[in-house]
């Protein structure tokens, strides 16, 4: 997809006037903050604006250098260099210059439940709660509990848990949906394969202004918390559950000793469902067209099946199949999946423009 060289010289442009303004030392305050937020999203596909630029004047000029004997050679080899680049520059300026999720910058609120396959489905999702720890852990990311539900035997009946890090929604957007695995459980004598489940759902977290909320739309009841944590957790009423009344929304939280810690941690909760809904109802266009892609993020769409007596992890979204499953479950080989995730919706925006 070929950028107008119009396109092009307001890019460069509008970089060249902001770099200005960041130096002129005029900016305080909110407006440099502003200026800097820009500048960050802007300098990127300015940078590959300017070598495409670059690399189109080149071409007219060792053209015309072809019809002089001496320079011919070199003319055709460093012709045939750009020509080879080109196309490639081209194709990434026109993917950093693809509209942006607004959301992409932000941290997430990542949610993992037990679906079907009881016991074997909450190790899953414990399972999966590791693989995202690790893989955010390779990114510099800090993943923090915000409130869990242990199972008996290991892993979760449901863990969320906040993600915070350089774009870390970008990355983890397209994970919502059910994850399936097919294996041998441990408890299993006959050594059948079961097939169990679990729903993973990637929030991006709002800032406060995002999400006005107001305390006469909230019903909080307190109530003892169950279920592992030591004497204190079971002898003090300090589990809270938030319910939204417009909304209906429910969200409880018992793992902090205290009372106030569990109300800060369910509204964080509260706030990011709540602006997840907002998002989906002023973006219908862009989410239906996102359900074209990879996917609609439906918490009830199984996106991906684990299989370990193949050792494969297919995503059904994009029909890859990679046999590495161990590597991925590990959290090292995900970036592969996701990679190609983004690839691929990459590509299906950038065919929707040029159609």
């Amino acid at each position: 997809m070929q950028i107008p060289a119009e396109r092009l010289d307001q890019l460069t442009h509008r970089f060249a006037e902001l770099e200005a303004r960041m130096a002129s030392g005029t900016l305080e305050g909110e407006a440099f903050v502003a200026a800097s937020r820009d500048y960050a999203e802007l300098e990127p596909v300015a940078r590959i604006a300017a070598e495409v630029k670059a690399m189109r004047a080149e071409i007219p000029e060792l053209e015309a250098m072809l019809a002089d004997p001496e320079m011919k050679a070199m003319a055709e080899d460093e012709l045939a260099a750009i020509r080879t680049r080109l196309p490639e520059a081209e194709r990434q300026l026109a993917v950093a210059m693809l509209p942006r999720d607004s959301a992409d910058a932000r941290p997430a609120m990542l949610e993992i439940r037990a679906g079907t396959g009881g016991d074997e489905a909450a190790l899953f999702a414990g399972d999966l709660y590791r693989m995202y720890e690790r893989y955010a852990a390779e990114r510099g990311w800090k993943v923090e509990p915000v409130s869990m539900s242990a199972s008996d035997v290991g892993g979760f009946k449901e863990i969320v848990a906040n993600v915070a890090g350089a774009g870390v929604f970008a990355k983890l957007k397209f994970e919502s949906g059910v994850h399936r695995v097919q294996r041998v459980p441990e408890t299993e004598s006959g050594g059948r394969i079961h097939t169990s489940a679990a729903t993973v759902a990637v929030l991006p977290e709002p800032d406060e202004v995002d999400v006005q909320i107001d305390a006469g739309d909230l019903k909080i009841d307190t109530y003892r918390a169950s279920g592992a944590g030591g004497q204190h957790v079971n002898t003090t009423d300090s589990a809270i559950r938030i319910t939204h009344l417009p909304t209906g929304t429910v969200v409880t939280c018992q793992d902090a000793r205290s009372q106030h810690k569990n109300r800060e941690k369910a509204m964080q909760v509260l706030r990011a469902r709540l602006y997840e809904a907002q998002r989906e109802a002023t973006q219908g266009a862009e989410a239906e067209a996102r359900k074209a892609m990879v996917g609609s993020g439906d918490r009830s769409e199984r996106i991906r099946t684990y299989n370990y007596p193949q050792g494969r992890v297919t995503d059904h979204r994009i029909g890859l199949t990679l046999h590495k499953l161990p590597e991925i479950v590990a959290g090292t080989g995900l970036g592969e999946l996701i990679d190609a995730l983004i690839a691929e919706d990459e590509a299906k925006r950038l065919s929707a423009l040029a159609e």
